[in-house]
């Protein structure tokens, strides 16, 4: 699964990057070293502009965790942050964007919790690791995005009318990541961005062959500190690799840990 995650590189890279063709230099979020759930984070997508028929390649924030255009309530995306792969393309609340909304989520890596047995003299524990890819390039997450229409606001262009939510799909483990927990998320390769992003694309056998291992699975896990654990701890300090056996325990039982991360990716996929 994936519950954290780092972003820090700036839009301009990201506009780069990602060959933007559209982005409003005014939007701007500050990089994360710990972006959790209902954060905004950026995104990259391509939308058909409604004055000219031309598809643009964008750039702009998102907020994890999806919302369906048909919920009750925005509540629902904190429960939604991840989709699996297995289901994605049948389930009422992503097959949709499964299949027109599709986007790319840039990340430097991003953070799995592996259990530690209890000892004579410790408690068990979930220890935090961060992995990323082996030469340092960004990743490029698979996503979906949703837009969600709040009912309680009368005029459509009125802040808060139109929510836009976004979710990460996810596959079972393997390689490094695979060391640490058993699901970790899917990615897009740079030769295939655009046949992911492309809307008129909704062939679902050839979508699903698209998603891979990010990095192509060269992946570097290293043991993180539990200050991961807390939404409130922000900063490049949270990447700094610690000896996971000897870090002290007791330190990752709080209600932030990947154990609610967890809970959420199940609560989504039912």
């Amino acid at each position: 699964m994936c519950g954290r995650y780092a972003s820090t590189r700036r839009p301009q890279d990201l506009v780069d990057l990602f060959e933007v063709t559209r982005w409003d230099p005014g939007q701007v979020l500050q990089p994360s070293w710990n972006v959790a759930p209902t954060d905004d984070v950026w995104s990259v997508l391509e939308r058909v502009e409604r004055d000219t028929g031309e598809v643009t390649r964008q750039l702009r924030p998102l907020r994890w965790g999806l919302v369906p255009s048909w919920a009750k309530s925005p509540d629902v995306g904190a429960k939604m942050i991840n989709a699996r792969v297995e289901t994605v393309a049948e389930k009422p609340a992503y097959r949709r964007a499964f299949a027109k909304r599709r986007c790319l989520l840039p990340a430097d890596g991003f953070y799995e919790w592996q259990t530690v047995a209890a000892t004579k003299t410790a408690k068990a524990r979930k220890q935090p690791y961060f992995i990323s890819p082996e030469d340092g390039r960004a990743m490029a997450l698979a996503g979906l995005y949703e837009f969600w229409r709040a009912p309680d606001v009368a005029d459509d262009d009125a802040p808060g009318a139109w929510w836009t939510t976004c979710t990460i799909i996810t596959t079972e483990a393997t390689d490094a990541a695979g060391r640490v927990h058993p699901r970790m998320p899917l990615a897009i390769a740079p030769d295939d961005w655009s046949a992911w992003l492309d809307p008129a694309h909704q062939d679902p056998g050839e979508l699903r062959a698209l998603l891979t291992a990010p990095a192509a699975g060269h992946l570097h896990t290293r043991a993180v500190s539990t200050a991961v654990n807390s939404v409130r701890n922000n900063g490049p300090h949270l990447l700094d690799e610690i000896d996971g056996a000897d870090e002290a325990p007791g330190t990752a039982g709080t209600a932030e840990t990947a154990e609610t991360s967890e809970s959420a990716e199940s609560s989504s996929d039912g």
